[in-house]
């Protein structure tokens, strides 16, 4: 038995769409279990599973709806309600927007040898000819050594390593949390790039390099509790260049307070130039019409002191030094 792990929070296309793929894969029916857990503990989700539980029943699929009492918890608390309930020795996790290949599980499964602790498997993110900086970030996906949304362990090893760490609220930073964890404990995890997952891009509201700023606190957490290892896999060195720009904007206000205008004057040209550069950085592999370009300058001189603030917040909530 394999267990497949999907969390999912209010997304019911998306989850139709995952589910509907998971139920075609080349995989034997009766080995195989799916696991849907609902963060929002939603009626919908629950009546959505029921459904697909009934209709597959008798070609010999196992459907499980596990609901997640309370406030929503994070990915992270509802991959491990996931696993903590399955029966197989593998579990399968993949997100719920994703779209696994028909032999997805099968080559994940054939990839486990004795001493395998963990595989990863390959994330495809299809772009168009044009994309935006969000659709580019997204599909850095593809370079990740180890994804929530493609991964495989064992239940034995998951059980040893406690899990997911639960402080990730949101999906960001917990899948390095526990593949961290895994190479902190000697145990080996290996590559599978023929377990594919497309992972679409979704659609993005404006300004959404603003939102994701937030999700910095678990950087903190993550470089708290593995410093080495994401100097060296994650952020070799700070970002010096936010912070360079947002000590420019404190010393144009202190200089406008105290009326040095030619210092303040030296500041905006300063200030100008280091944000141009960094709009410019942004737009070098992205689409230049017209909308995405005036979003990457009015949200290039927002970036710096958006991000500086959140990472001070994660370094306050974590109690960790992190620039």
């Amino acid at each position: 038995m394999v267990s497949v792990v999907v969390p999912t929070y209010k997304r019911y296309d998306y989850l139709e769409r995952c589910l509907r793929a998971l139920l075609s894969l080349e995989f034997t029916p009766g080995e195989y279990e799916i696991i849907i857990v609902d963060d929002a503990n939603s009626q919908q989700t629950r009546q959505q599973i029921e459904e697909w539980r009934q209709r597959t029943q008798s070609d010999g699929y196992a459907i499980v709806y596990v609901p997640v009492e309370g406030a929503p918890h994070g990915p992270a608390a509802a991959r491990n309600a996931g696993w903590q309930q399955a029966r197989g020795e593998l579990i399968a996790f993949i997100d719920d927007d994703c779209i696994p290949e028909l032999n997805w599980l099968k080559a994940g499964v054939a990839s486990f040898s004795d001493d395998v602790a963990a595989v990863s498997g390959k994330i495809v993110v299809p772009l168009q000819h044009e994309y935006t900086e969000y659709e580019y970030s997204v599909s850095q996906l593809s370079q990740s050594e180890f994804v929530t949304a493609n991964c495989f362990y064992r239940r034995s090893v998951l059980q040893q390593l406690d899990g997911f760490d639960t402080r990730f609220r949101a999906s960001w930073c917990e899948d390095n949390d526990l593949y961290f964890t895994l190479l902190e404990h000697s145990l080996r995890g290996i590559k599978a790039s023929d377990a594919i997952v497309m992972h679409p891009v979704r659609p993005a509201h404006w300004g959404m390099s603003l939102r994701l700023q937030k999700k910095a606190l678990y950087d903190a957490l993550l470089f708290k509790k593995h410093p080495d290892l994401y100097r060296k896999r994650i952020q070799p060195r700070p970002l010096w260049n936010y912070y360079c720009i947002l000590g420019v904007l404190l010393l144009l206000l202190a200089s406008l307070v105290l009326g040095l205008w030619p210092l303040a004057l030296i500041c905006v040209a300063a200030w100008l130039y280091m944000t141009a550069r960094l709009c410019i950085q942004r737009l070098q592999k992205t689409t230049r019409t017209p909308r995405h370009v005036l979003e990457m300058i009015l949200t290039s001189a927002l970036l710096p002191p958006l991000a500086v603030f959140w990472r001070c917040c994660g370094m306050l909530r974590f109690r960790v030094a992190f620039l």
